[in-house]
């Protein structure tokens, strides 16, 4: 089978921590002074490309020593890292993490290079061909990128699987990016604790219901709402995922795995679930996929751990066997 194409569309950025400090447990990567590299966009990308897919990063980083040591730290990965735009004025993307009784908190500088995507003839030859496209809200949050991710969504073919994974960060989001981007999209990812406030910044009735009957009648409301939404997927943490579409729902209790940390592990999953979806899997093969390499990324320290081949092959067999 001809590997699918399929794009990240978004932030690609640094989490710099204090001296010392980890993030979820995860070490400061040493192979560079900034931290640790990530954005929801570009874990997911790497991710589908080690599933078998070429999967490019459609990001934005400034010419500057954090731009360089991004690159270099994509270099050994799958993930093609070839169109990834370079900002003459604009810094490369930072998040600063503090730590206060030992949670964290984030401070998510702007601008960053990432909020001027630009849209070049190149993006769209890409996004035209797209087998798939997966974005985000906060890469959202000027209006440049904005347009410059809605455009490519737009330009993708219809049978395009166009991924929205909702990441809300205050303050970077609104009801309008949400909607706006949930009348592009074919398939919406979000956690259940952005359930309700996306629903309320739409101006949808929430359910009454707790649990996976609640989370299944907000989903169908999602499907009503918007005619283009073919699934609506709902990560549950620990307590698994839930896939809805209007034929039908599947609930998976979620694997246990004992948890480094949690960065990366939802982006795992939608790259899983992109990944088998465009191979035809039914809703129950989508979620175990999604669940697996969730929770193996979960189970290491960082959003891009090192994957050795005999675990690929192990879970590729669980999976296809």
């Amino acid at each position: 089978m001809e590997p699918h194409l399929i794009l990240g569309l978004g932030e690609l950025l640094w989490d710099v921590l204090p001296e010392g400090q980890r993030l979820g447990g995860a070490p400061i990567d040493r192979s560079s002074s900034m931290g640790t590299l990530g954005g929801a966009p570009a874990n997911f990308t790497v991710m589908a490309a080690r599933l078998g897919n070429r999967a490019a990063i459609l990001s934005r980083i400034g010419r500057d020593e954090p731009g360089r040591l991004a690159l270099e730290r994509l270099e050994p990965l799958p993930a093609e890292a070839r169109f990834v735009q370079v900002d003459p004025i604009h810094e490369t993307g930072r998040v600063t993490v503090n730590f206060e009784g030992g949670q964290p908190s984030y401070t998510i500088h702007q601008p960053a290079a990432w909020d001027f995507l630009e849209l070049t003839d190149e993006w769209v030859r890409l996004a035209e061909r797209a087998d798939a496209i997966c974005f985000g809200s906060l890469a959202q949050r000027c209006l440049e990128s904005r347009q410059t991710i809605q455009t490519l969504a737009a330009q993708s073919h219809a049978k395009c699987v166009r991924v929205f994974d909702v990441n809300l960060r205050a303050p970077f989001y609104s009801g309008e990016v949400i909607q706006e981007s949930l009348e592009l999209a074919t398939v919406m990812k979000m956690n259940d604790a952005e359930v309700s406030l996306v629903l309320g910044l739409l101006g949808l009735p929430v359910s009454d219901g707790f649990g996976p009957d609640g989370l299944r009648l907000d989903a169908l409301r999602l499907l009503e709402e918007f005619p283009t939404l073919r699934m609506v997927a709902v990560t549950r943490g620990g307590q698994g995922s839930l896939l809805v579409t209007r034929a039908e729902w599947h609930e998976h209790p979620g694997i246990a795995v004992k948890v480094a940390d949690t960065i990366g592990a939802g982006d795992a999953f939608t790259a899983a679930l992109t990944h088998y979806l465009l191979r035809g899997a039914d809703l129950a093969t989508l979620n175990e996929a999604g669940n697996r390499w969730g929770g193996w990324v979960a189970s290491q320290r960082g959003a891009m751990p090192a994957l050795p081949d005999e675990v690929r092959a192990k879970m590729t067999a669980a999976l296809e066997g």
